[in-house]
Formats: structure tokens, C-alpha cells, sequence
């Protein structure tokens, strides 16, 4: 399905890295901003990848109860990213090396600048992609 977009399905051959489109995070938790990730994909003129379930050293780890932690993601990103960026992100289950990880698709957004709906659109809640990091604007 998806495979084709994938730049790391054979592992055994390619290093996973980071790059300025490729982010990894270890684990989904409460304490993670994801939204500040997608909001900084949003407004690059790329889009980007993130991974979660991938270490920062490009390692697959997994996600533990992975469909609710999809519900969640999609959730987080639908109620704190304004202006809407429904039809630009998807959220797939993707199986690594044995285990299964997250993947977020995000297409550069078409009403930019996106940002955090709680900050508005200040230097609070927007944010840009730079190079293999995020940065508020």
C-alpha cells in the first residue's frame, strides 16, 4: 500500500536517519508535542515523515497499544492545528524489522502558516521546519 513512499523498508541494507523531511520519536506520550512537529511539516514547503516507535539512533522499537495511541495522534492534531489540516496528514501503522511503528504523513500545507489553535497565530504557536529540527517562528 504505502510501501512505495517508504525509504527504509528493506532495513537490513539502509541506515534510517533523520533528515530534514524524517523524525523520529522513541515513544507517544502525554508529555510529547506532536502538534509542534506537524504544525513545523505543515509549514515547510515539503512536507515530512514522522516516526514514532524509532529511536534517535534510527532503531525500530515499537509502540505499545498501538491503535489506541493512532486514535490519539489523529485526535491531537484535529483539535489543536488551526486552520484545519484535515486531507493533509495520515496516520499508518507501518511493521519494521518485527515491530510495528507509527507513521505520520504530513503534506506541506495549503494555508499557511499553520499553527497551535490555543496560542492563535503568534510566535507562541507557529512553527518552521529547519534543518533535522523544529523552531518557533
Amino acid at each position: 500500500m504505502y510501501r512505495r513512499f517508504c525509504y527504509f523498508y528493506n532495513r537490513k541494507k539502509e541506515q534510517m536517519i533523520e533528515t530534514n523531511r524524517i523524525e523520529f520519536k522513541s515513544k507517544f506520550t502525554e508529555d510529547l508535542d506532536i502538534e509542534k512537529e506537524v504544525i513545523s511539516f505543515l509549514n515547510y514547503r515539503e512536507g515530512g515523515i514522522i516516526y514514532i516507535g524509532v529511536d534517535d539512533d534510527g532503531q525500530p522499537i515499537g509502540v505499545d497499544d498501538i491503535d489506541s495511541v493512532v486514535l490519539k495522534i489523529k485526535d491531537k492534531i484535529r483539535k489543536n492545528v488551526s486552520p484545519s489540516p484535515m486531507g493533509l496528514f495520515d496516520v499508518l501503522v507501518e511493521h519494521i524489522d518485527g515491530v510495528d511503528v507509527i507513521k505520520i504523513f504530513l503534506a506541506s500545507g495549503t494555508e499557511k502558516p499553520y499553527y497551535k489553535t490555543k496560542y492563535g497565530m503568534s510566535t507562541r504557536g507557529c512553527y518552521i521546519r529547519l534543518p533535522n529540527q523544529c523552531r518557533q517562528r
